[in-house]
């Protein structure tokens, strides 16, 4: 470190040494040598600060600054990991001394928060966190989401939102389910509560994506859920419109909106998940399609007239559209039968009461025989995005 000096030593010593519950009677320290540690807690800690910076601004070369901010990283989350297990000791009996520890423990805590805010281009960002400083984060980053959570919304949609997210993030935070939590990913969470803390919800809103929402999206605020939400608003919107063309042009409005928001894609909050501009553009493009077919279909119903005699098939009227293809469709009701999901006297009779119902974003009528016979012959890529489409879903449910 700079000049060959240790600039931690005094936070070393104190973690190491006075706090070693072993080799000290900790609880024998006085007030005034309590206050004297209190009062050296922040001057020390602002002159690391300092200290780091000049150094690293010092360094001509990426790979000694990579070296030097990974030095103090890894240090201080050692002495971070040490005060936190002396801390526990049961021979610190002192409520003074907890609470002395506590306050090392909260500083320690800013000087990392520091490096990972300033530095973090210079550190490994998808290594796992150690245990005790995982601790602490979740501790700091649950604080933070209970006053996120106690915030007043004015629009009732960003209440909606608000809770569904911070809902999200206390589970990310506490998940204890072998999922690794890495440095990126508390890096991600500080930063998306930062602004959720700091944001105002009295700005102008003239679109259907709230300023909250404009915030979520330009965070990659990918989740499955929130997508949800998303979507959910918009249908409810377009559908309330009673004319065809005027829920198109309303969805293409939706869309020009959409278009002119902002996503980070090097930031993400589920990494396993797509970017979320991309899983919603995809949604824009396929209800965008449908209405646009279905208003060529009524088009044309009023200018043929209806032969007596026969009447239209009640599947006419009732069509669902999937954004499978009719391929990837007969493959999943192959399956159902073969799997004895869905029962009947035969697989035909699946295929002939489901398929009148579906449509697809390119074809309005399927022939059920045509689905079926294409189910026995699947091609690869048509397989793989059957069995993706249903990890979704089984990911889906496990996260209601």
């Amino acid at each position: 470190m700079m000049n060959g000096k240790y600039q931690l030593e005094w936070f070393d010593s104190l973690i190491l040494q006075t706090f070693d519950p072993v080799s000290t009677n900790i609880d024998s320290l006085t007030d005034s040598e309590i206050k004297v540690i209190t009062d050296n807690i922040s001057k020390e800690s602002i002159k690391i600060q300092v200290h780091i910076k000049n150094e690293v601004f010092s360094l001509k070369k990426k790979r000694h600054i990579r070296v030097t901010v990974r030095q103090y990283h890894s240090t201080l989350i050692f002495l971070l990991d040490c005060i936190m297990e002396n801390r526990s000791e049961k021979v610190i009996q002192s409520e003074k001394i907890r609470k002395l520890a506590d306050l090392i423990i909260s500083s320690l805590d800013y000087l990392i928060s520091f490096i990972e805010d300033r530095f973090s281009y210079y550190l490994s960002l998808d290594e796992r966190v150690p245990v005790t400083y995982l601790i602490v984060c979740r501790k700091e980053l649950s604080l933070k989401l209970q006053r996120i959570n106690k915030r007043t919304f004015n629009s009732m949609q960003d209440k909606m939102t608000i809770k569904a997210v911070v809902k999200l993030l206390q589970n990310a935070i506490e998940a204890d389910n072998g999922k690794k939590l890495t440095y990126r990913r508390i890096l991600y969470f500080r930063e998306l509560l930062k602004l959720l803390e700091e944001h105002n919800d009295e700005l102008e809103n003239p679109s259907i994506f709230t300023p909250l929402d404009e915030l979520l999206i330009d965070h990659n605020f990918n989740s499955v859920q929130y997508i949800s939400i998303l979507t959910e608003r918009m249908t409810e919107q377009i559908y309330n419109v009673e004319k065809q063309n005027g829920k198109l042009n309303l969805l293409l409005l939706f869309f020009k909106d959409f278009k002119q928001l902002h996503s980070n894609v090097k930031i993400t909050f589920d990494s396993s998940h797509q970017n979320i501009k991309d899983v919603l553009e995809n949604w824009f493009v396929s209800e965008i399609s449908f209405l646009q077919n279905k208003d060529e279909i009524e088009a044309q119903d009023i200018s043929t007239p209806i032969k007596k005699g026969n009447p239209s098939h009640p599947a006419d009227e009732n069509k669902i559209q999937c954004t499978l293809s009719s391929d990837q469709m007969g493959l999943i009701l192959r399956a159902t039968d073969e799997t004895r999901i869905l029962k009947a006297r035969s697989m035909s009779l699946i295929f002939k009461t489901i398929v009148p119902y579906l449509s697809t974003p390119f074809k309005r009528n399927l022939s059920y025989q045509s689905v079926r016979s294409k189910s026995y012959n699947p091609e690869e890529k048509d397989k793989e995005f059957v069995i993706k489409t249903l990890e979704k879903i089984i990911k889906h449910i496990k996260e209601y």
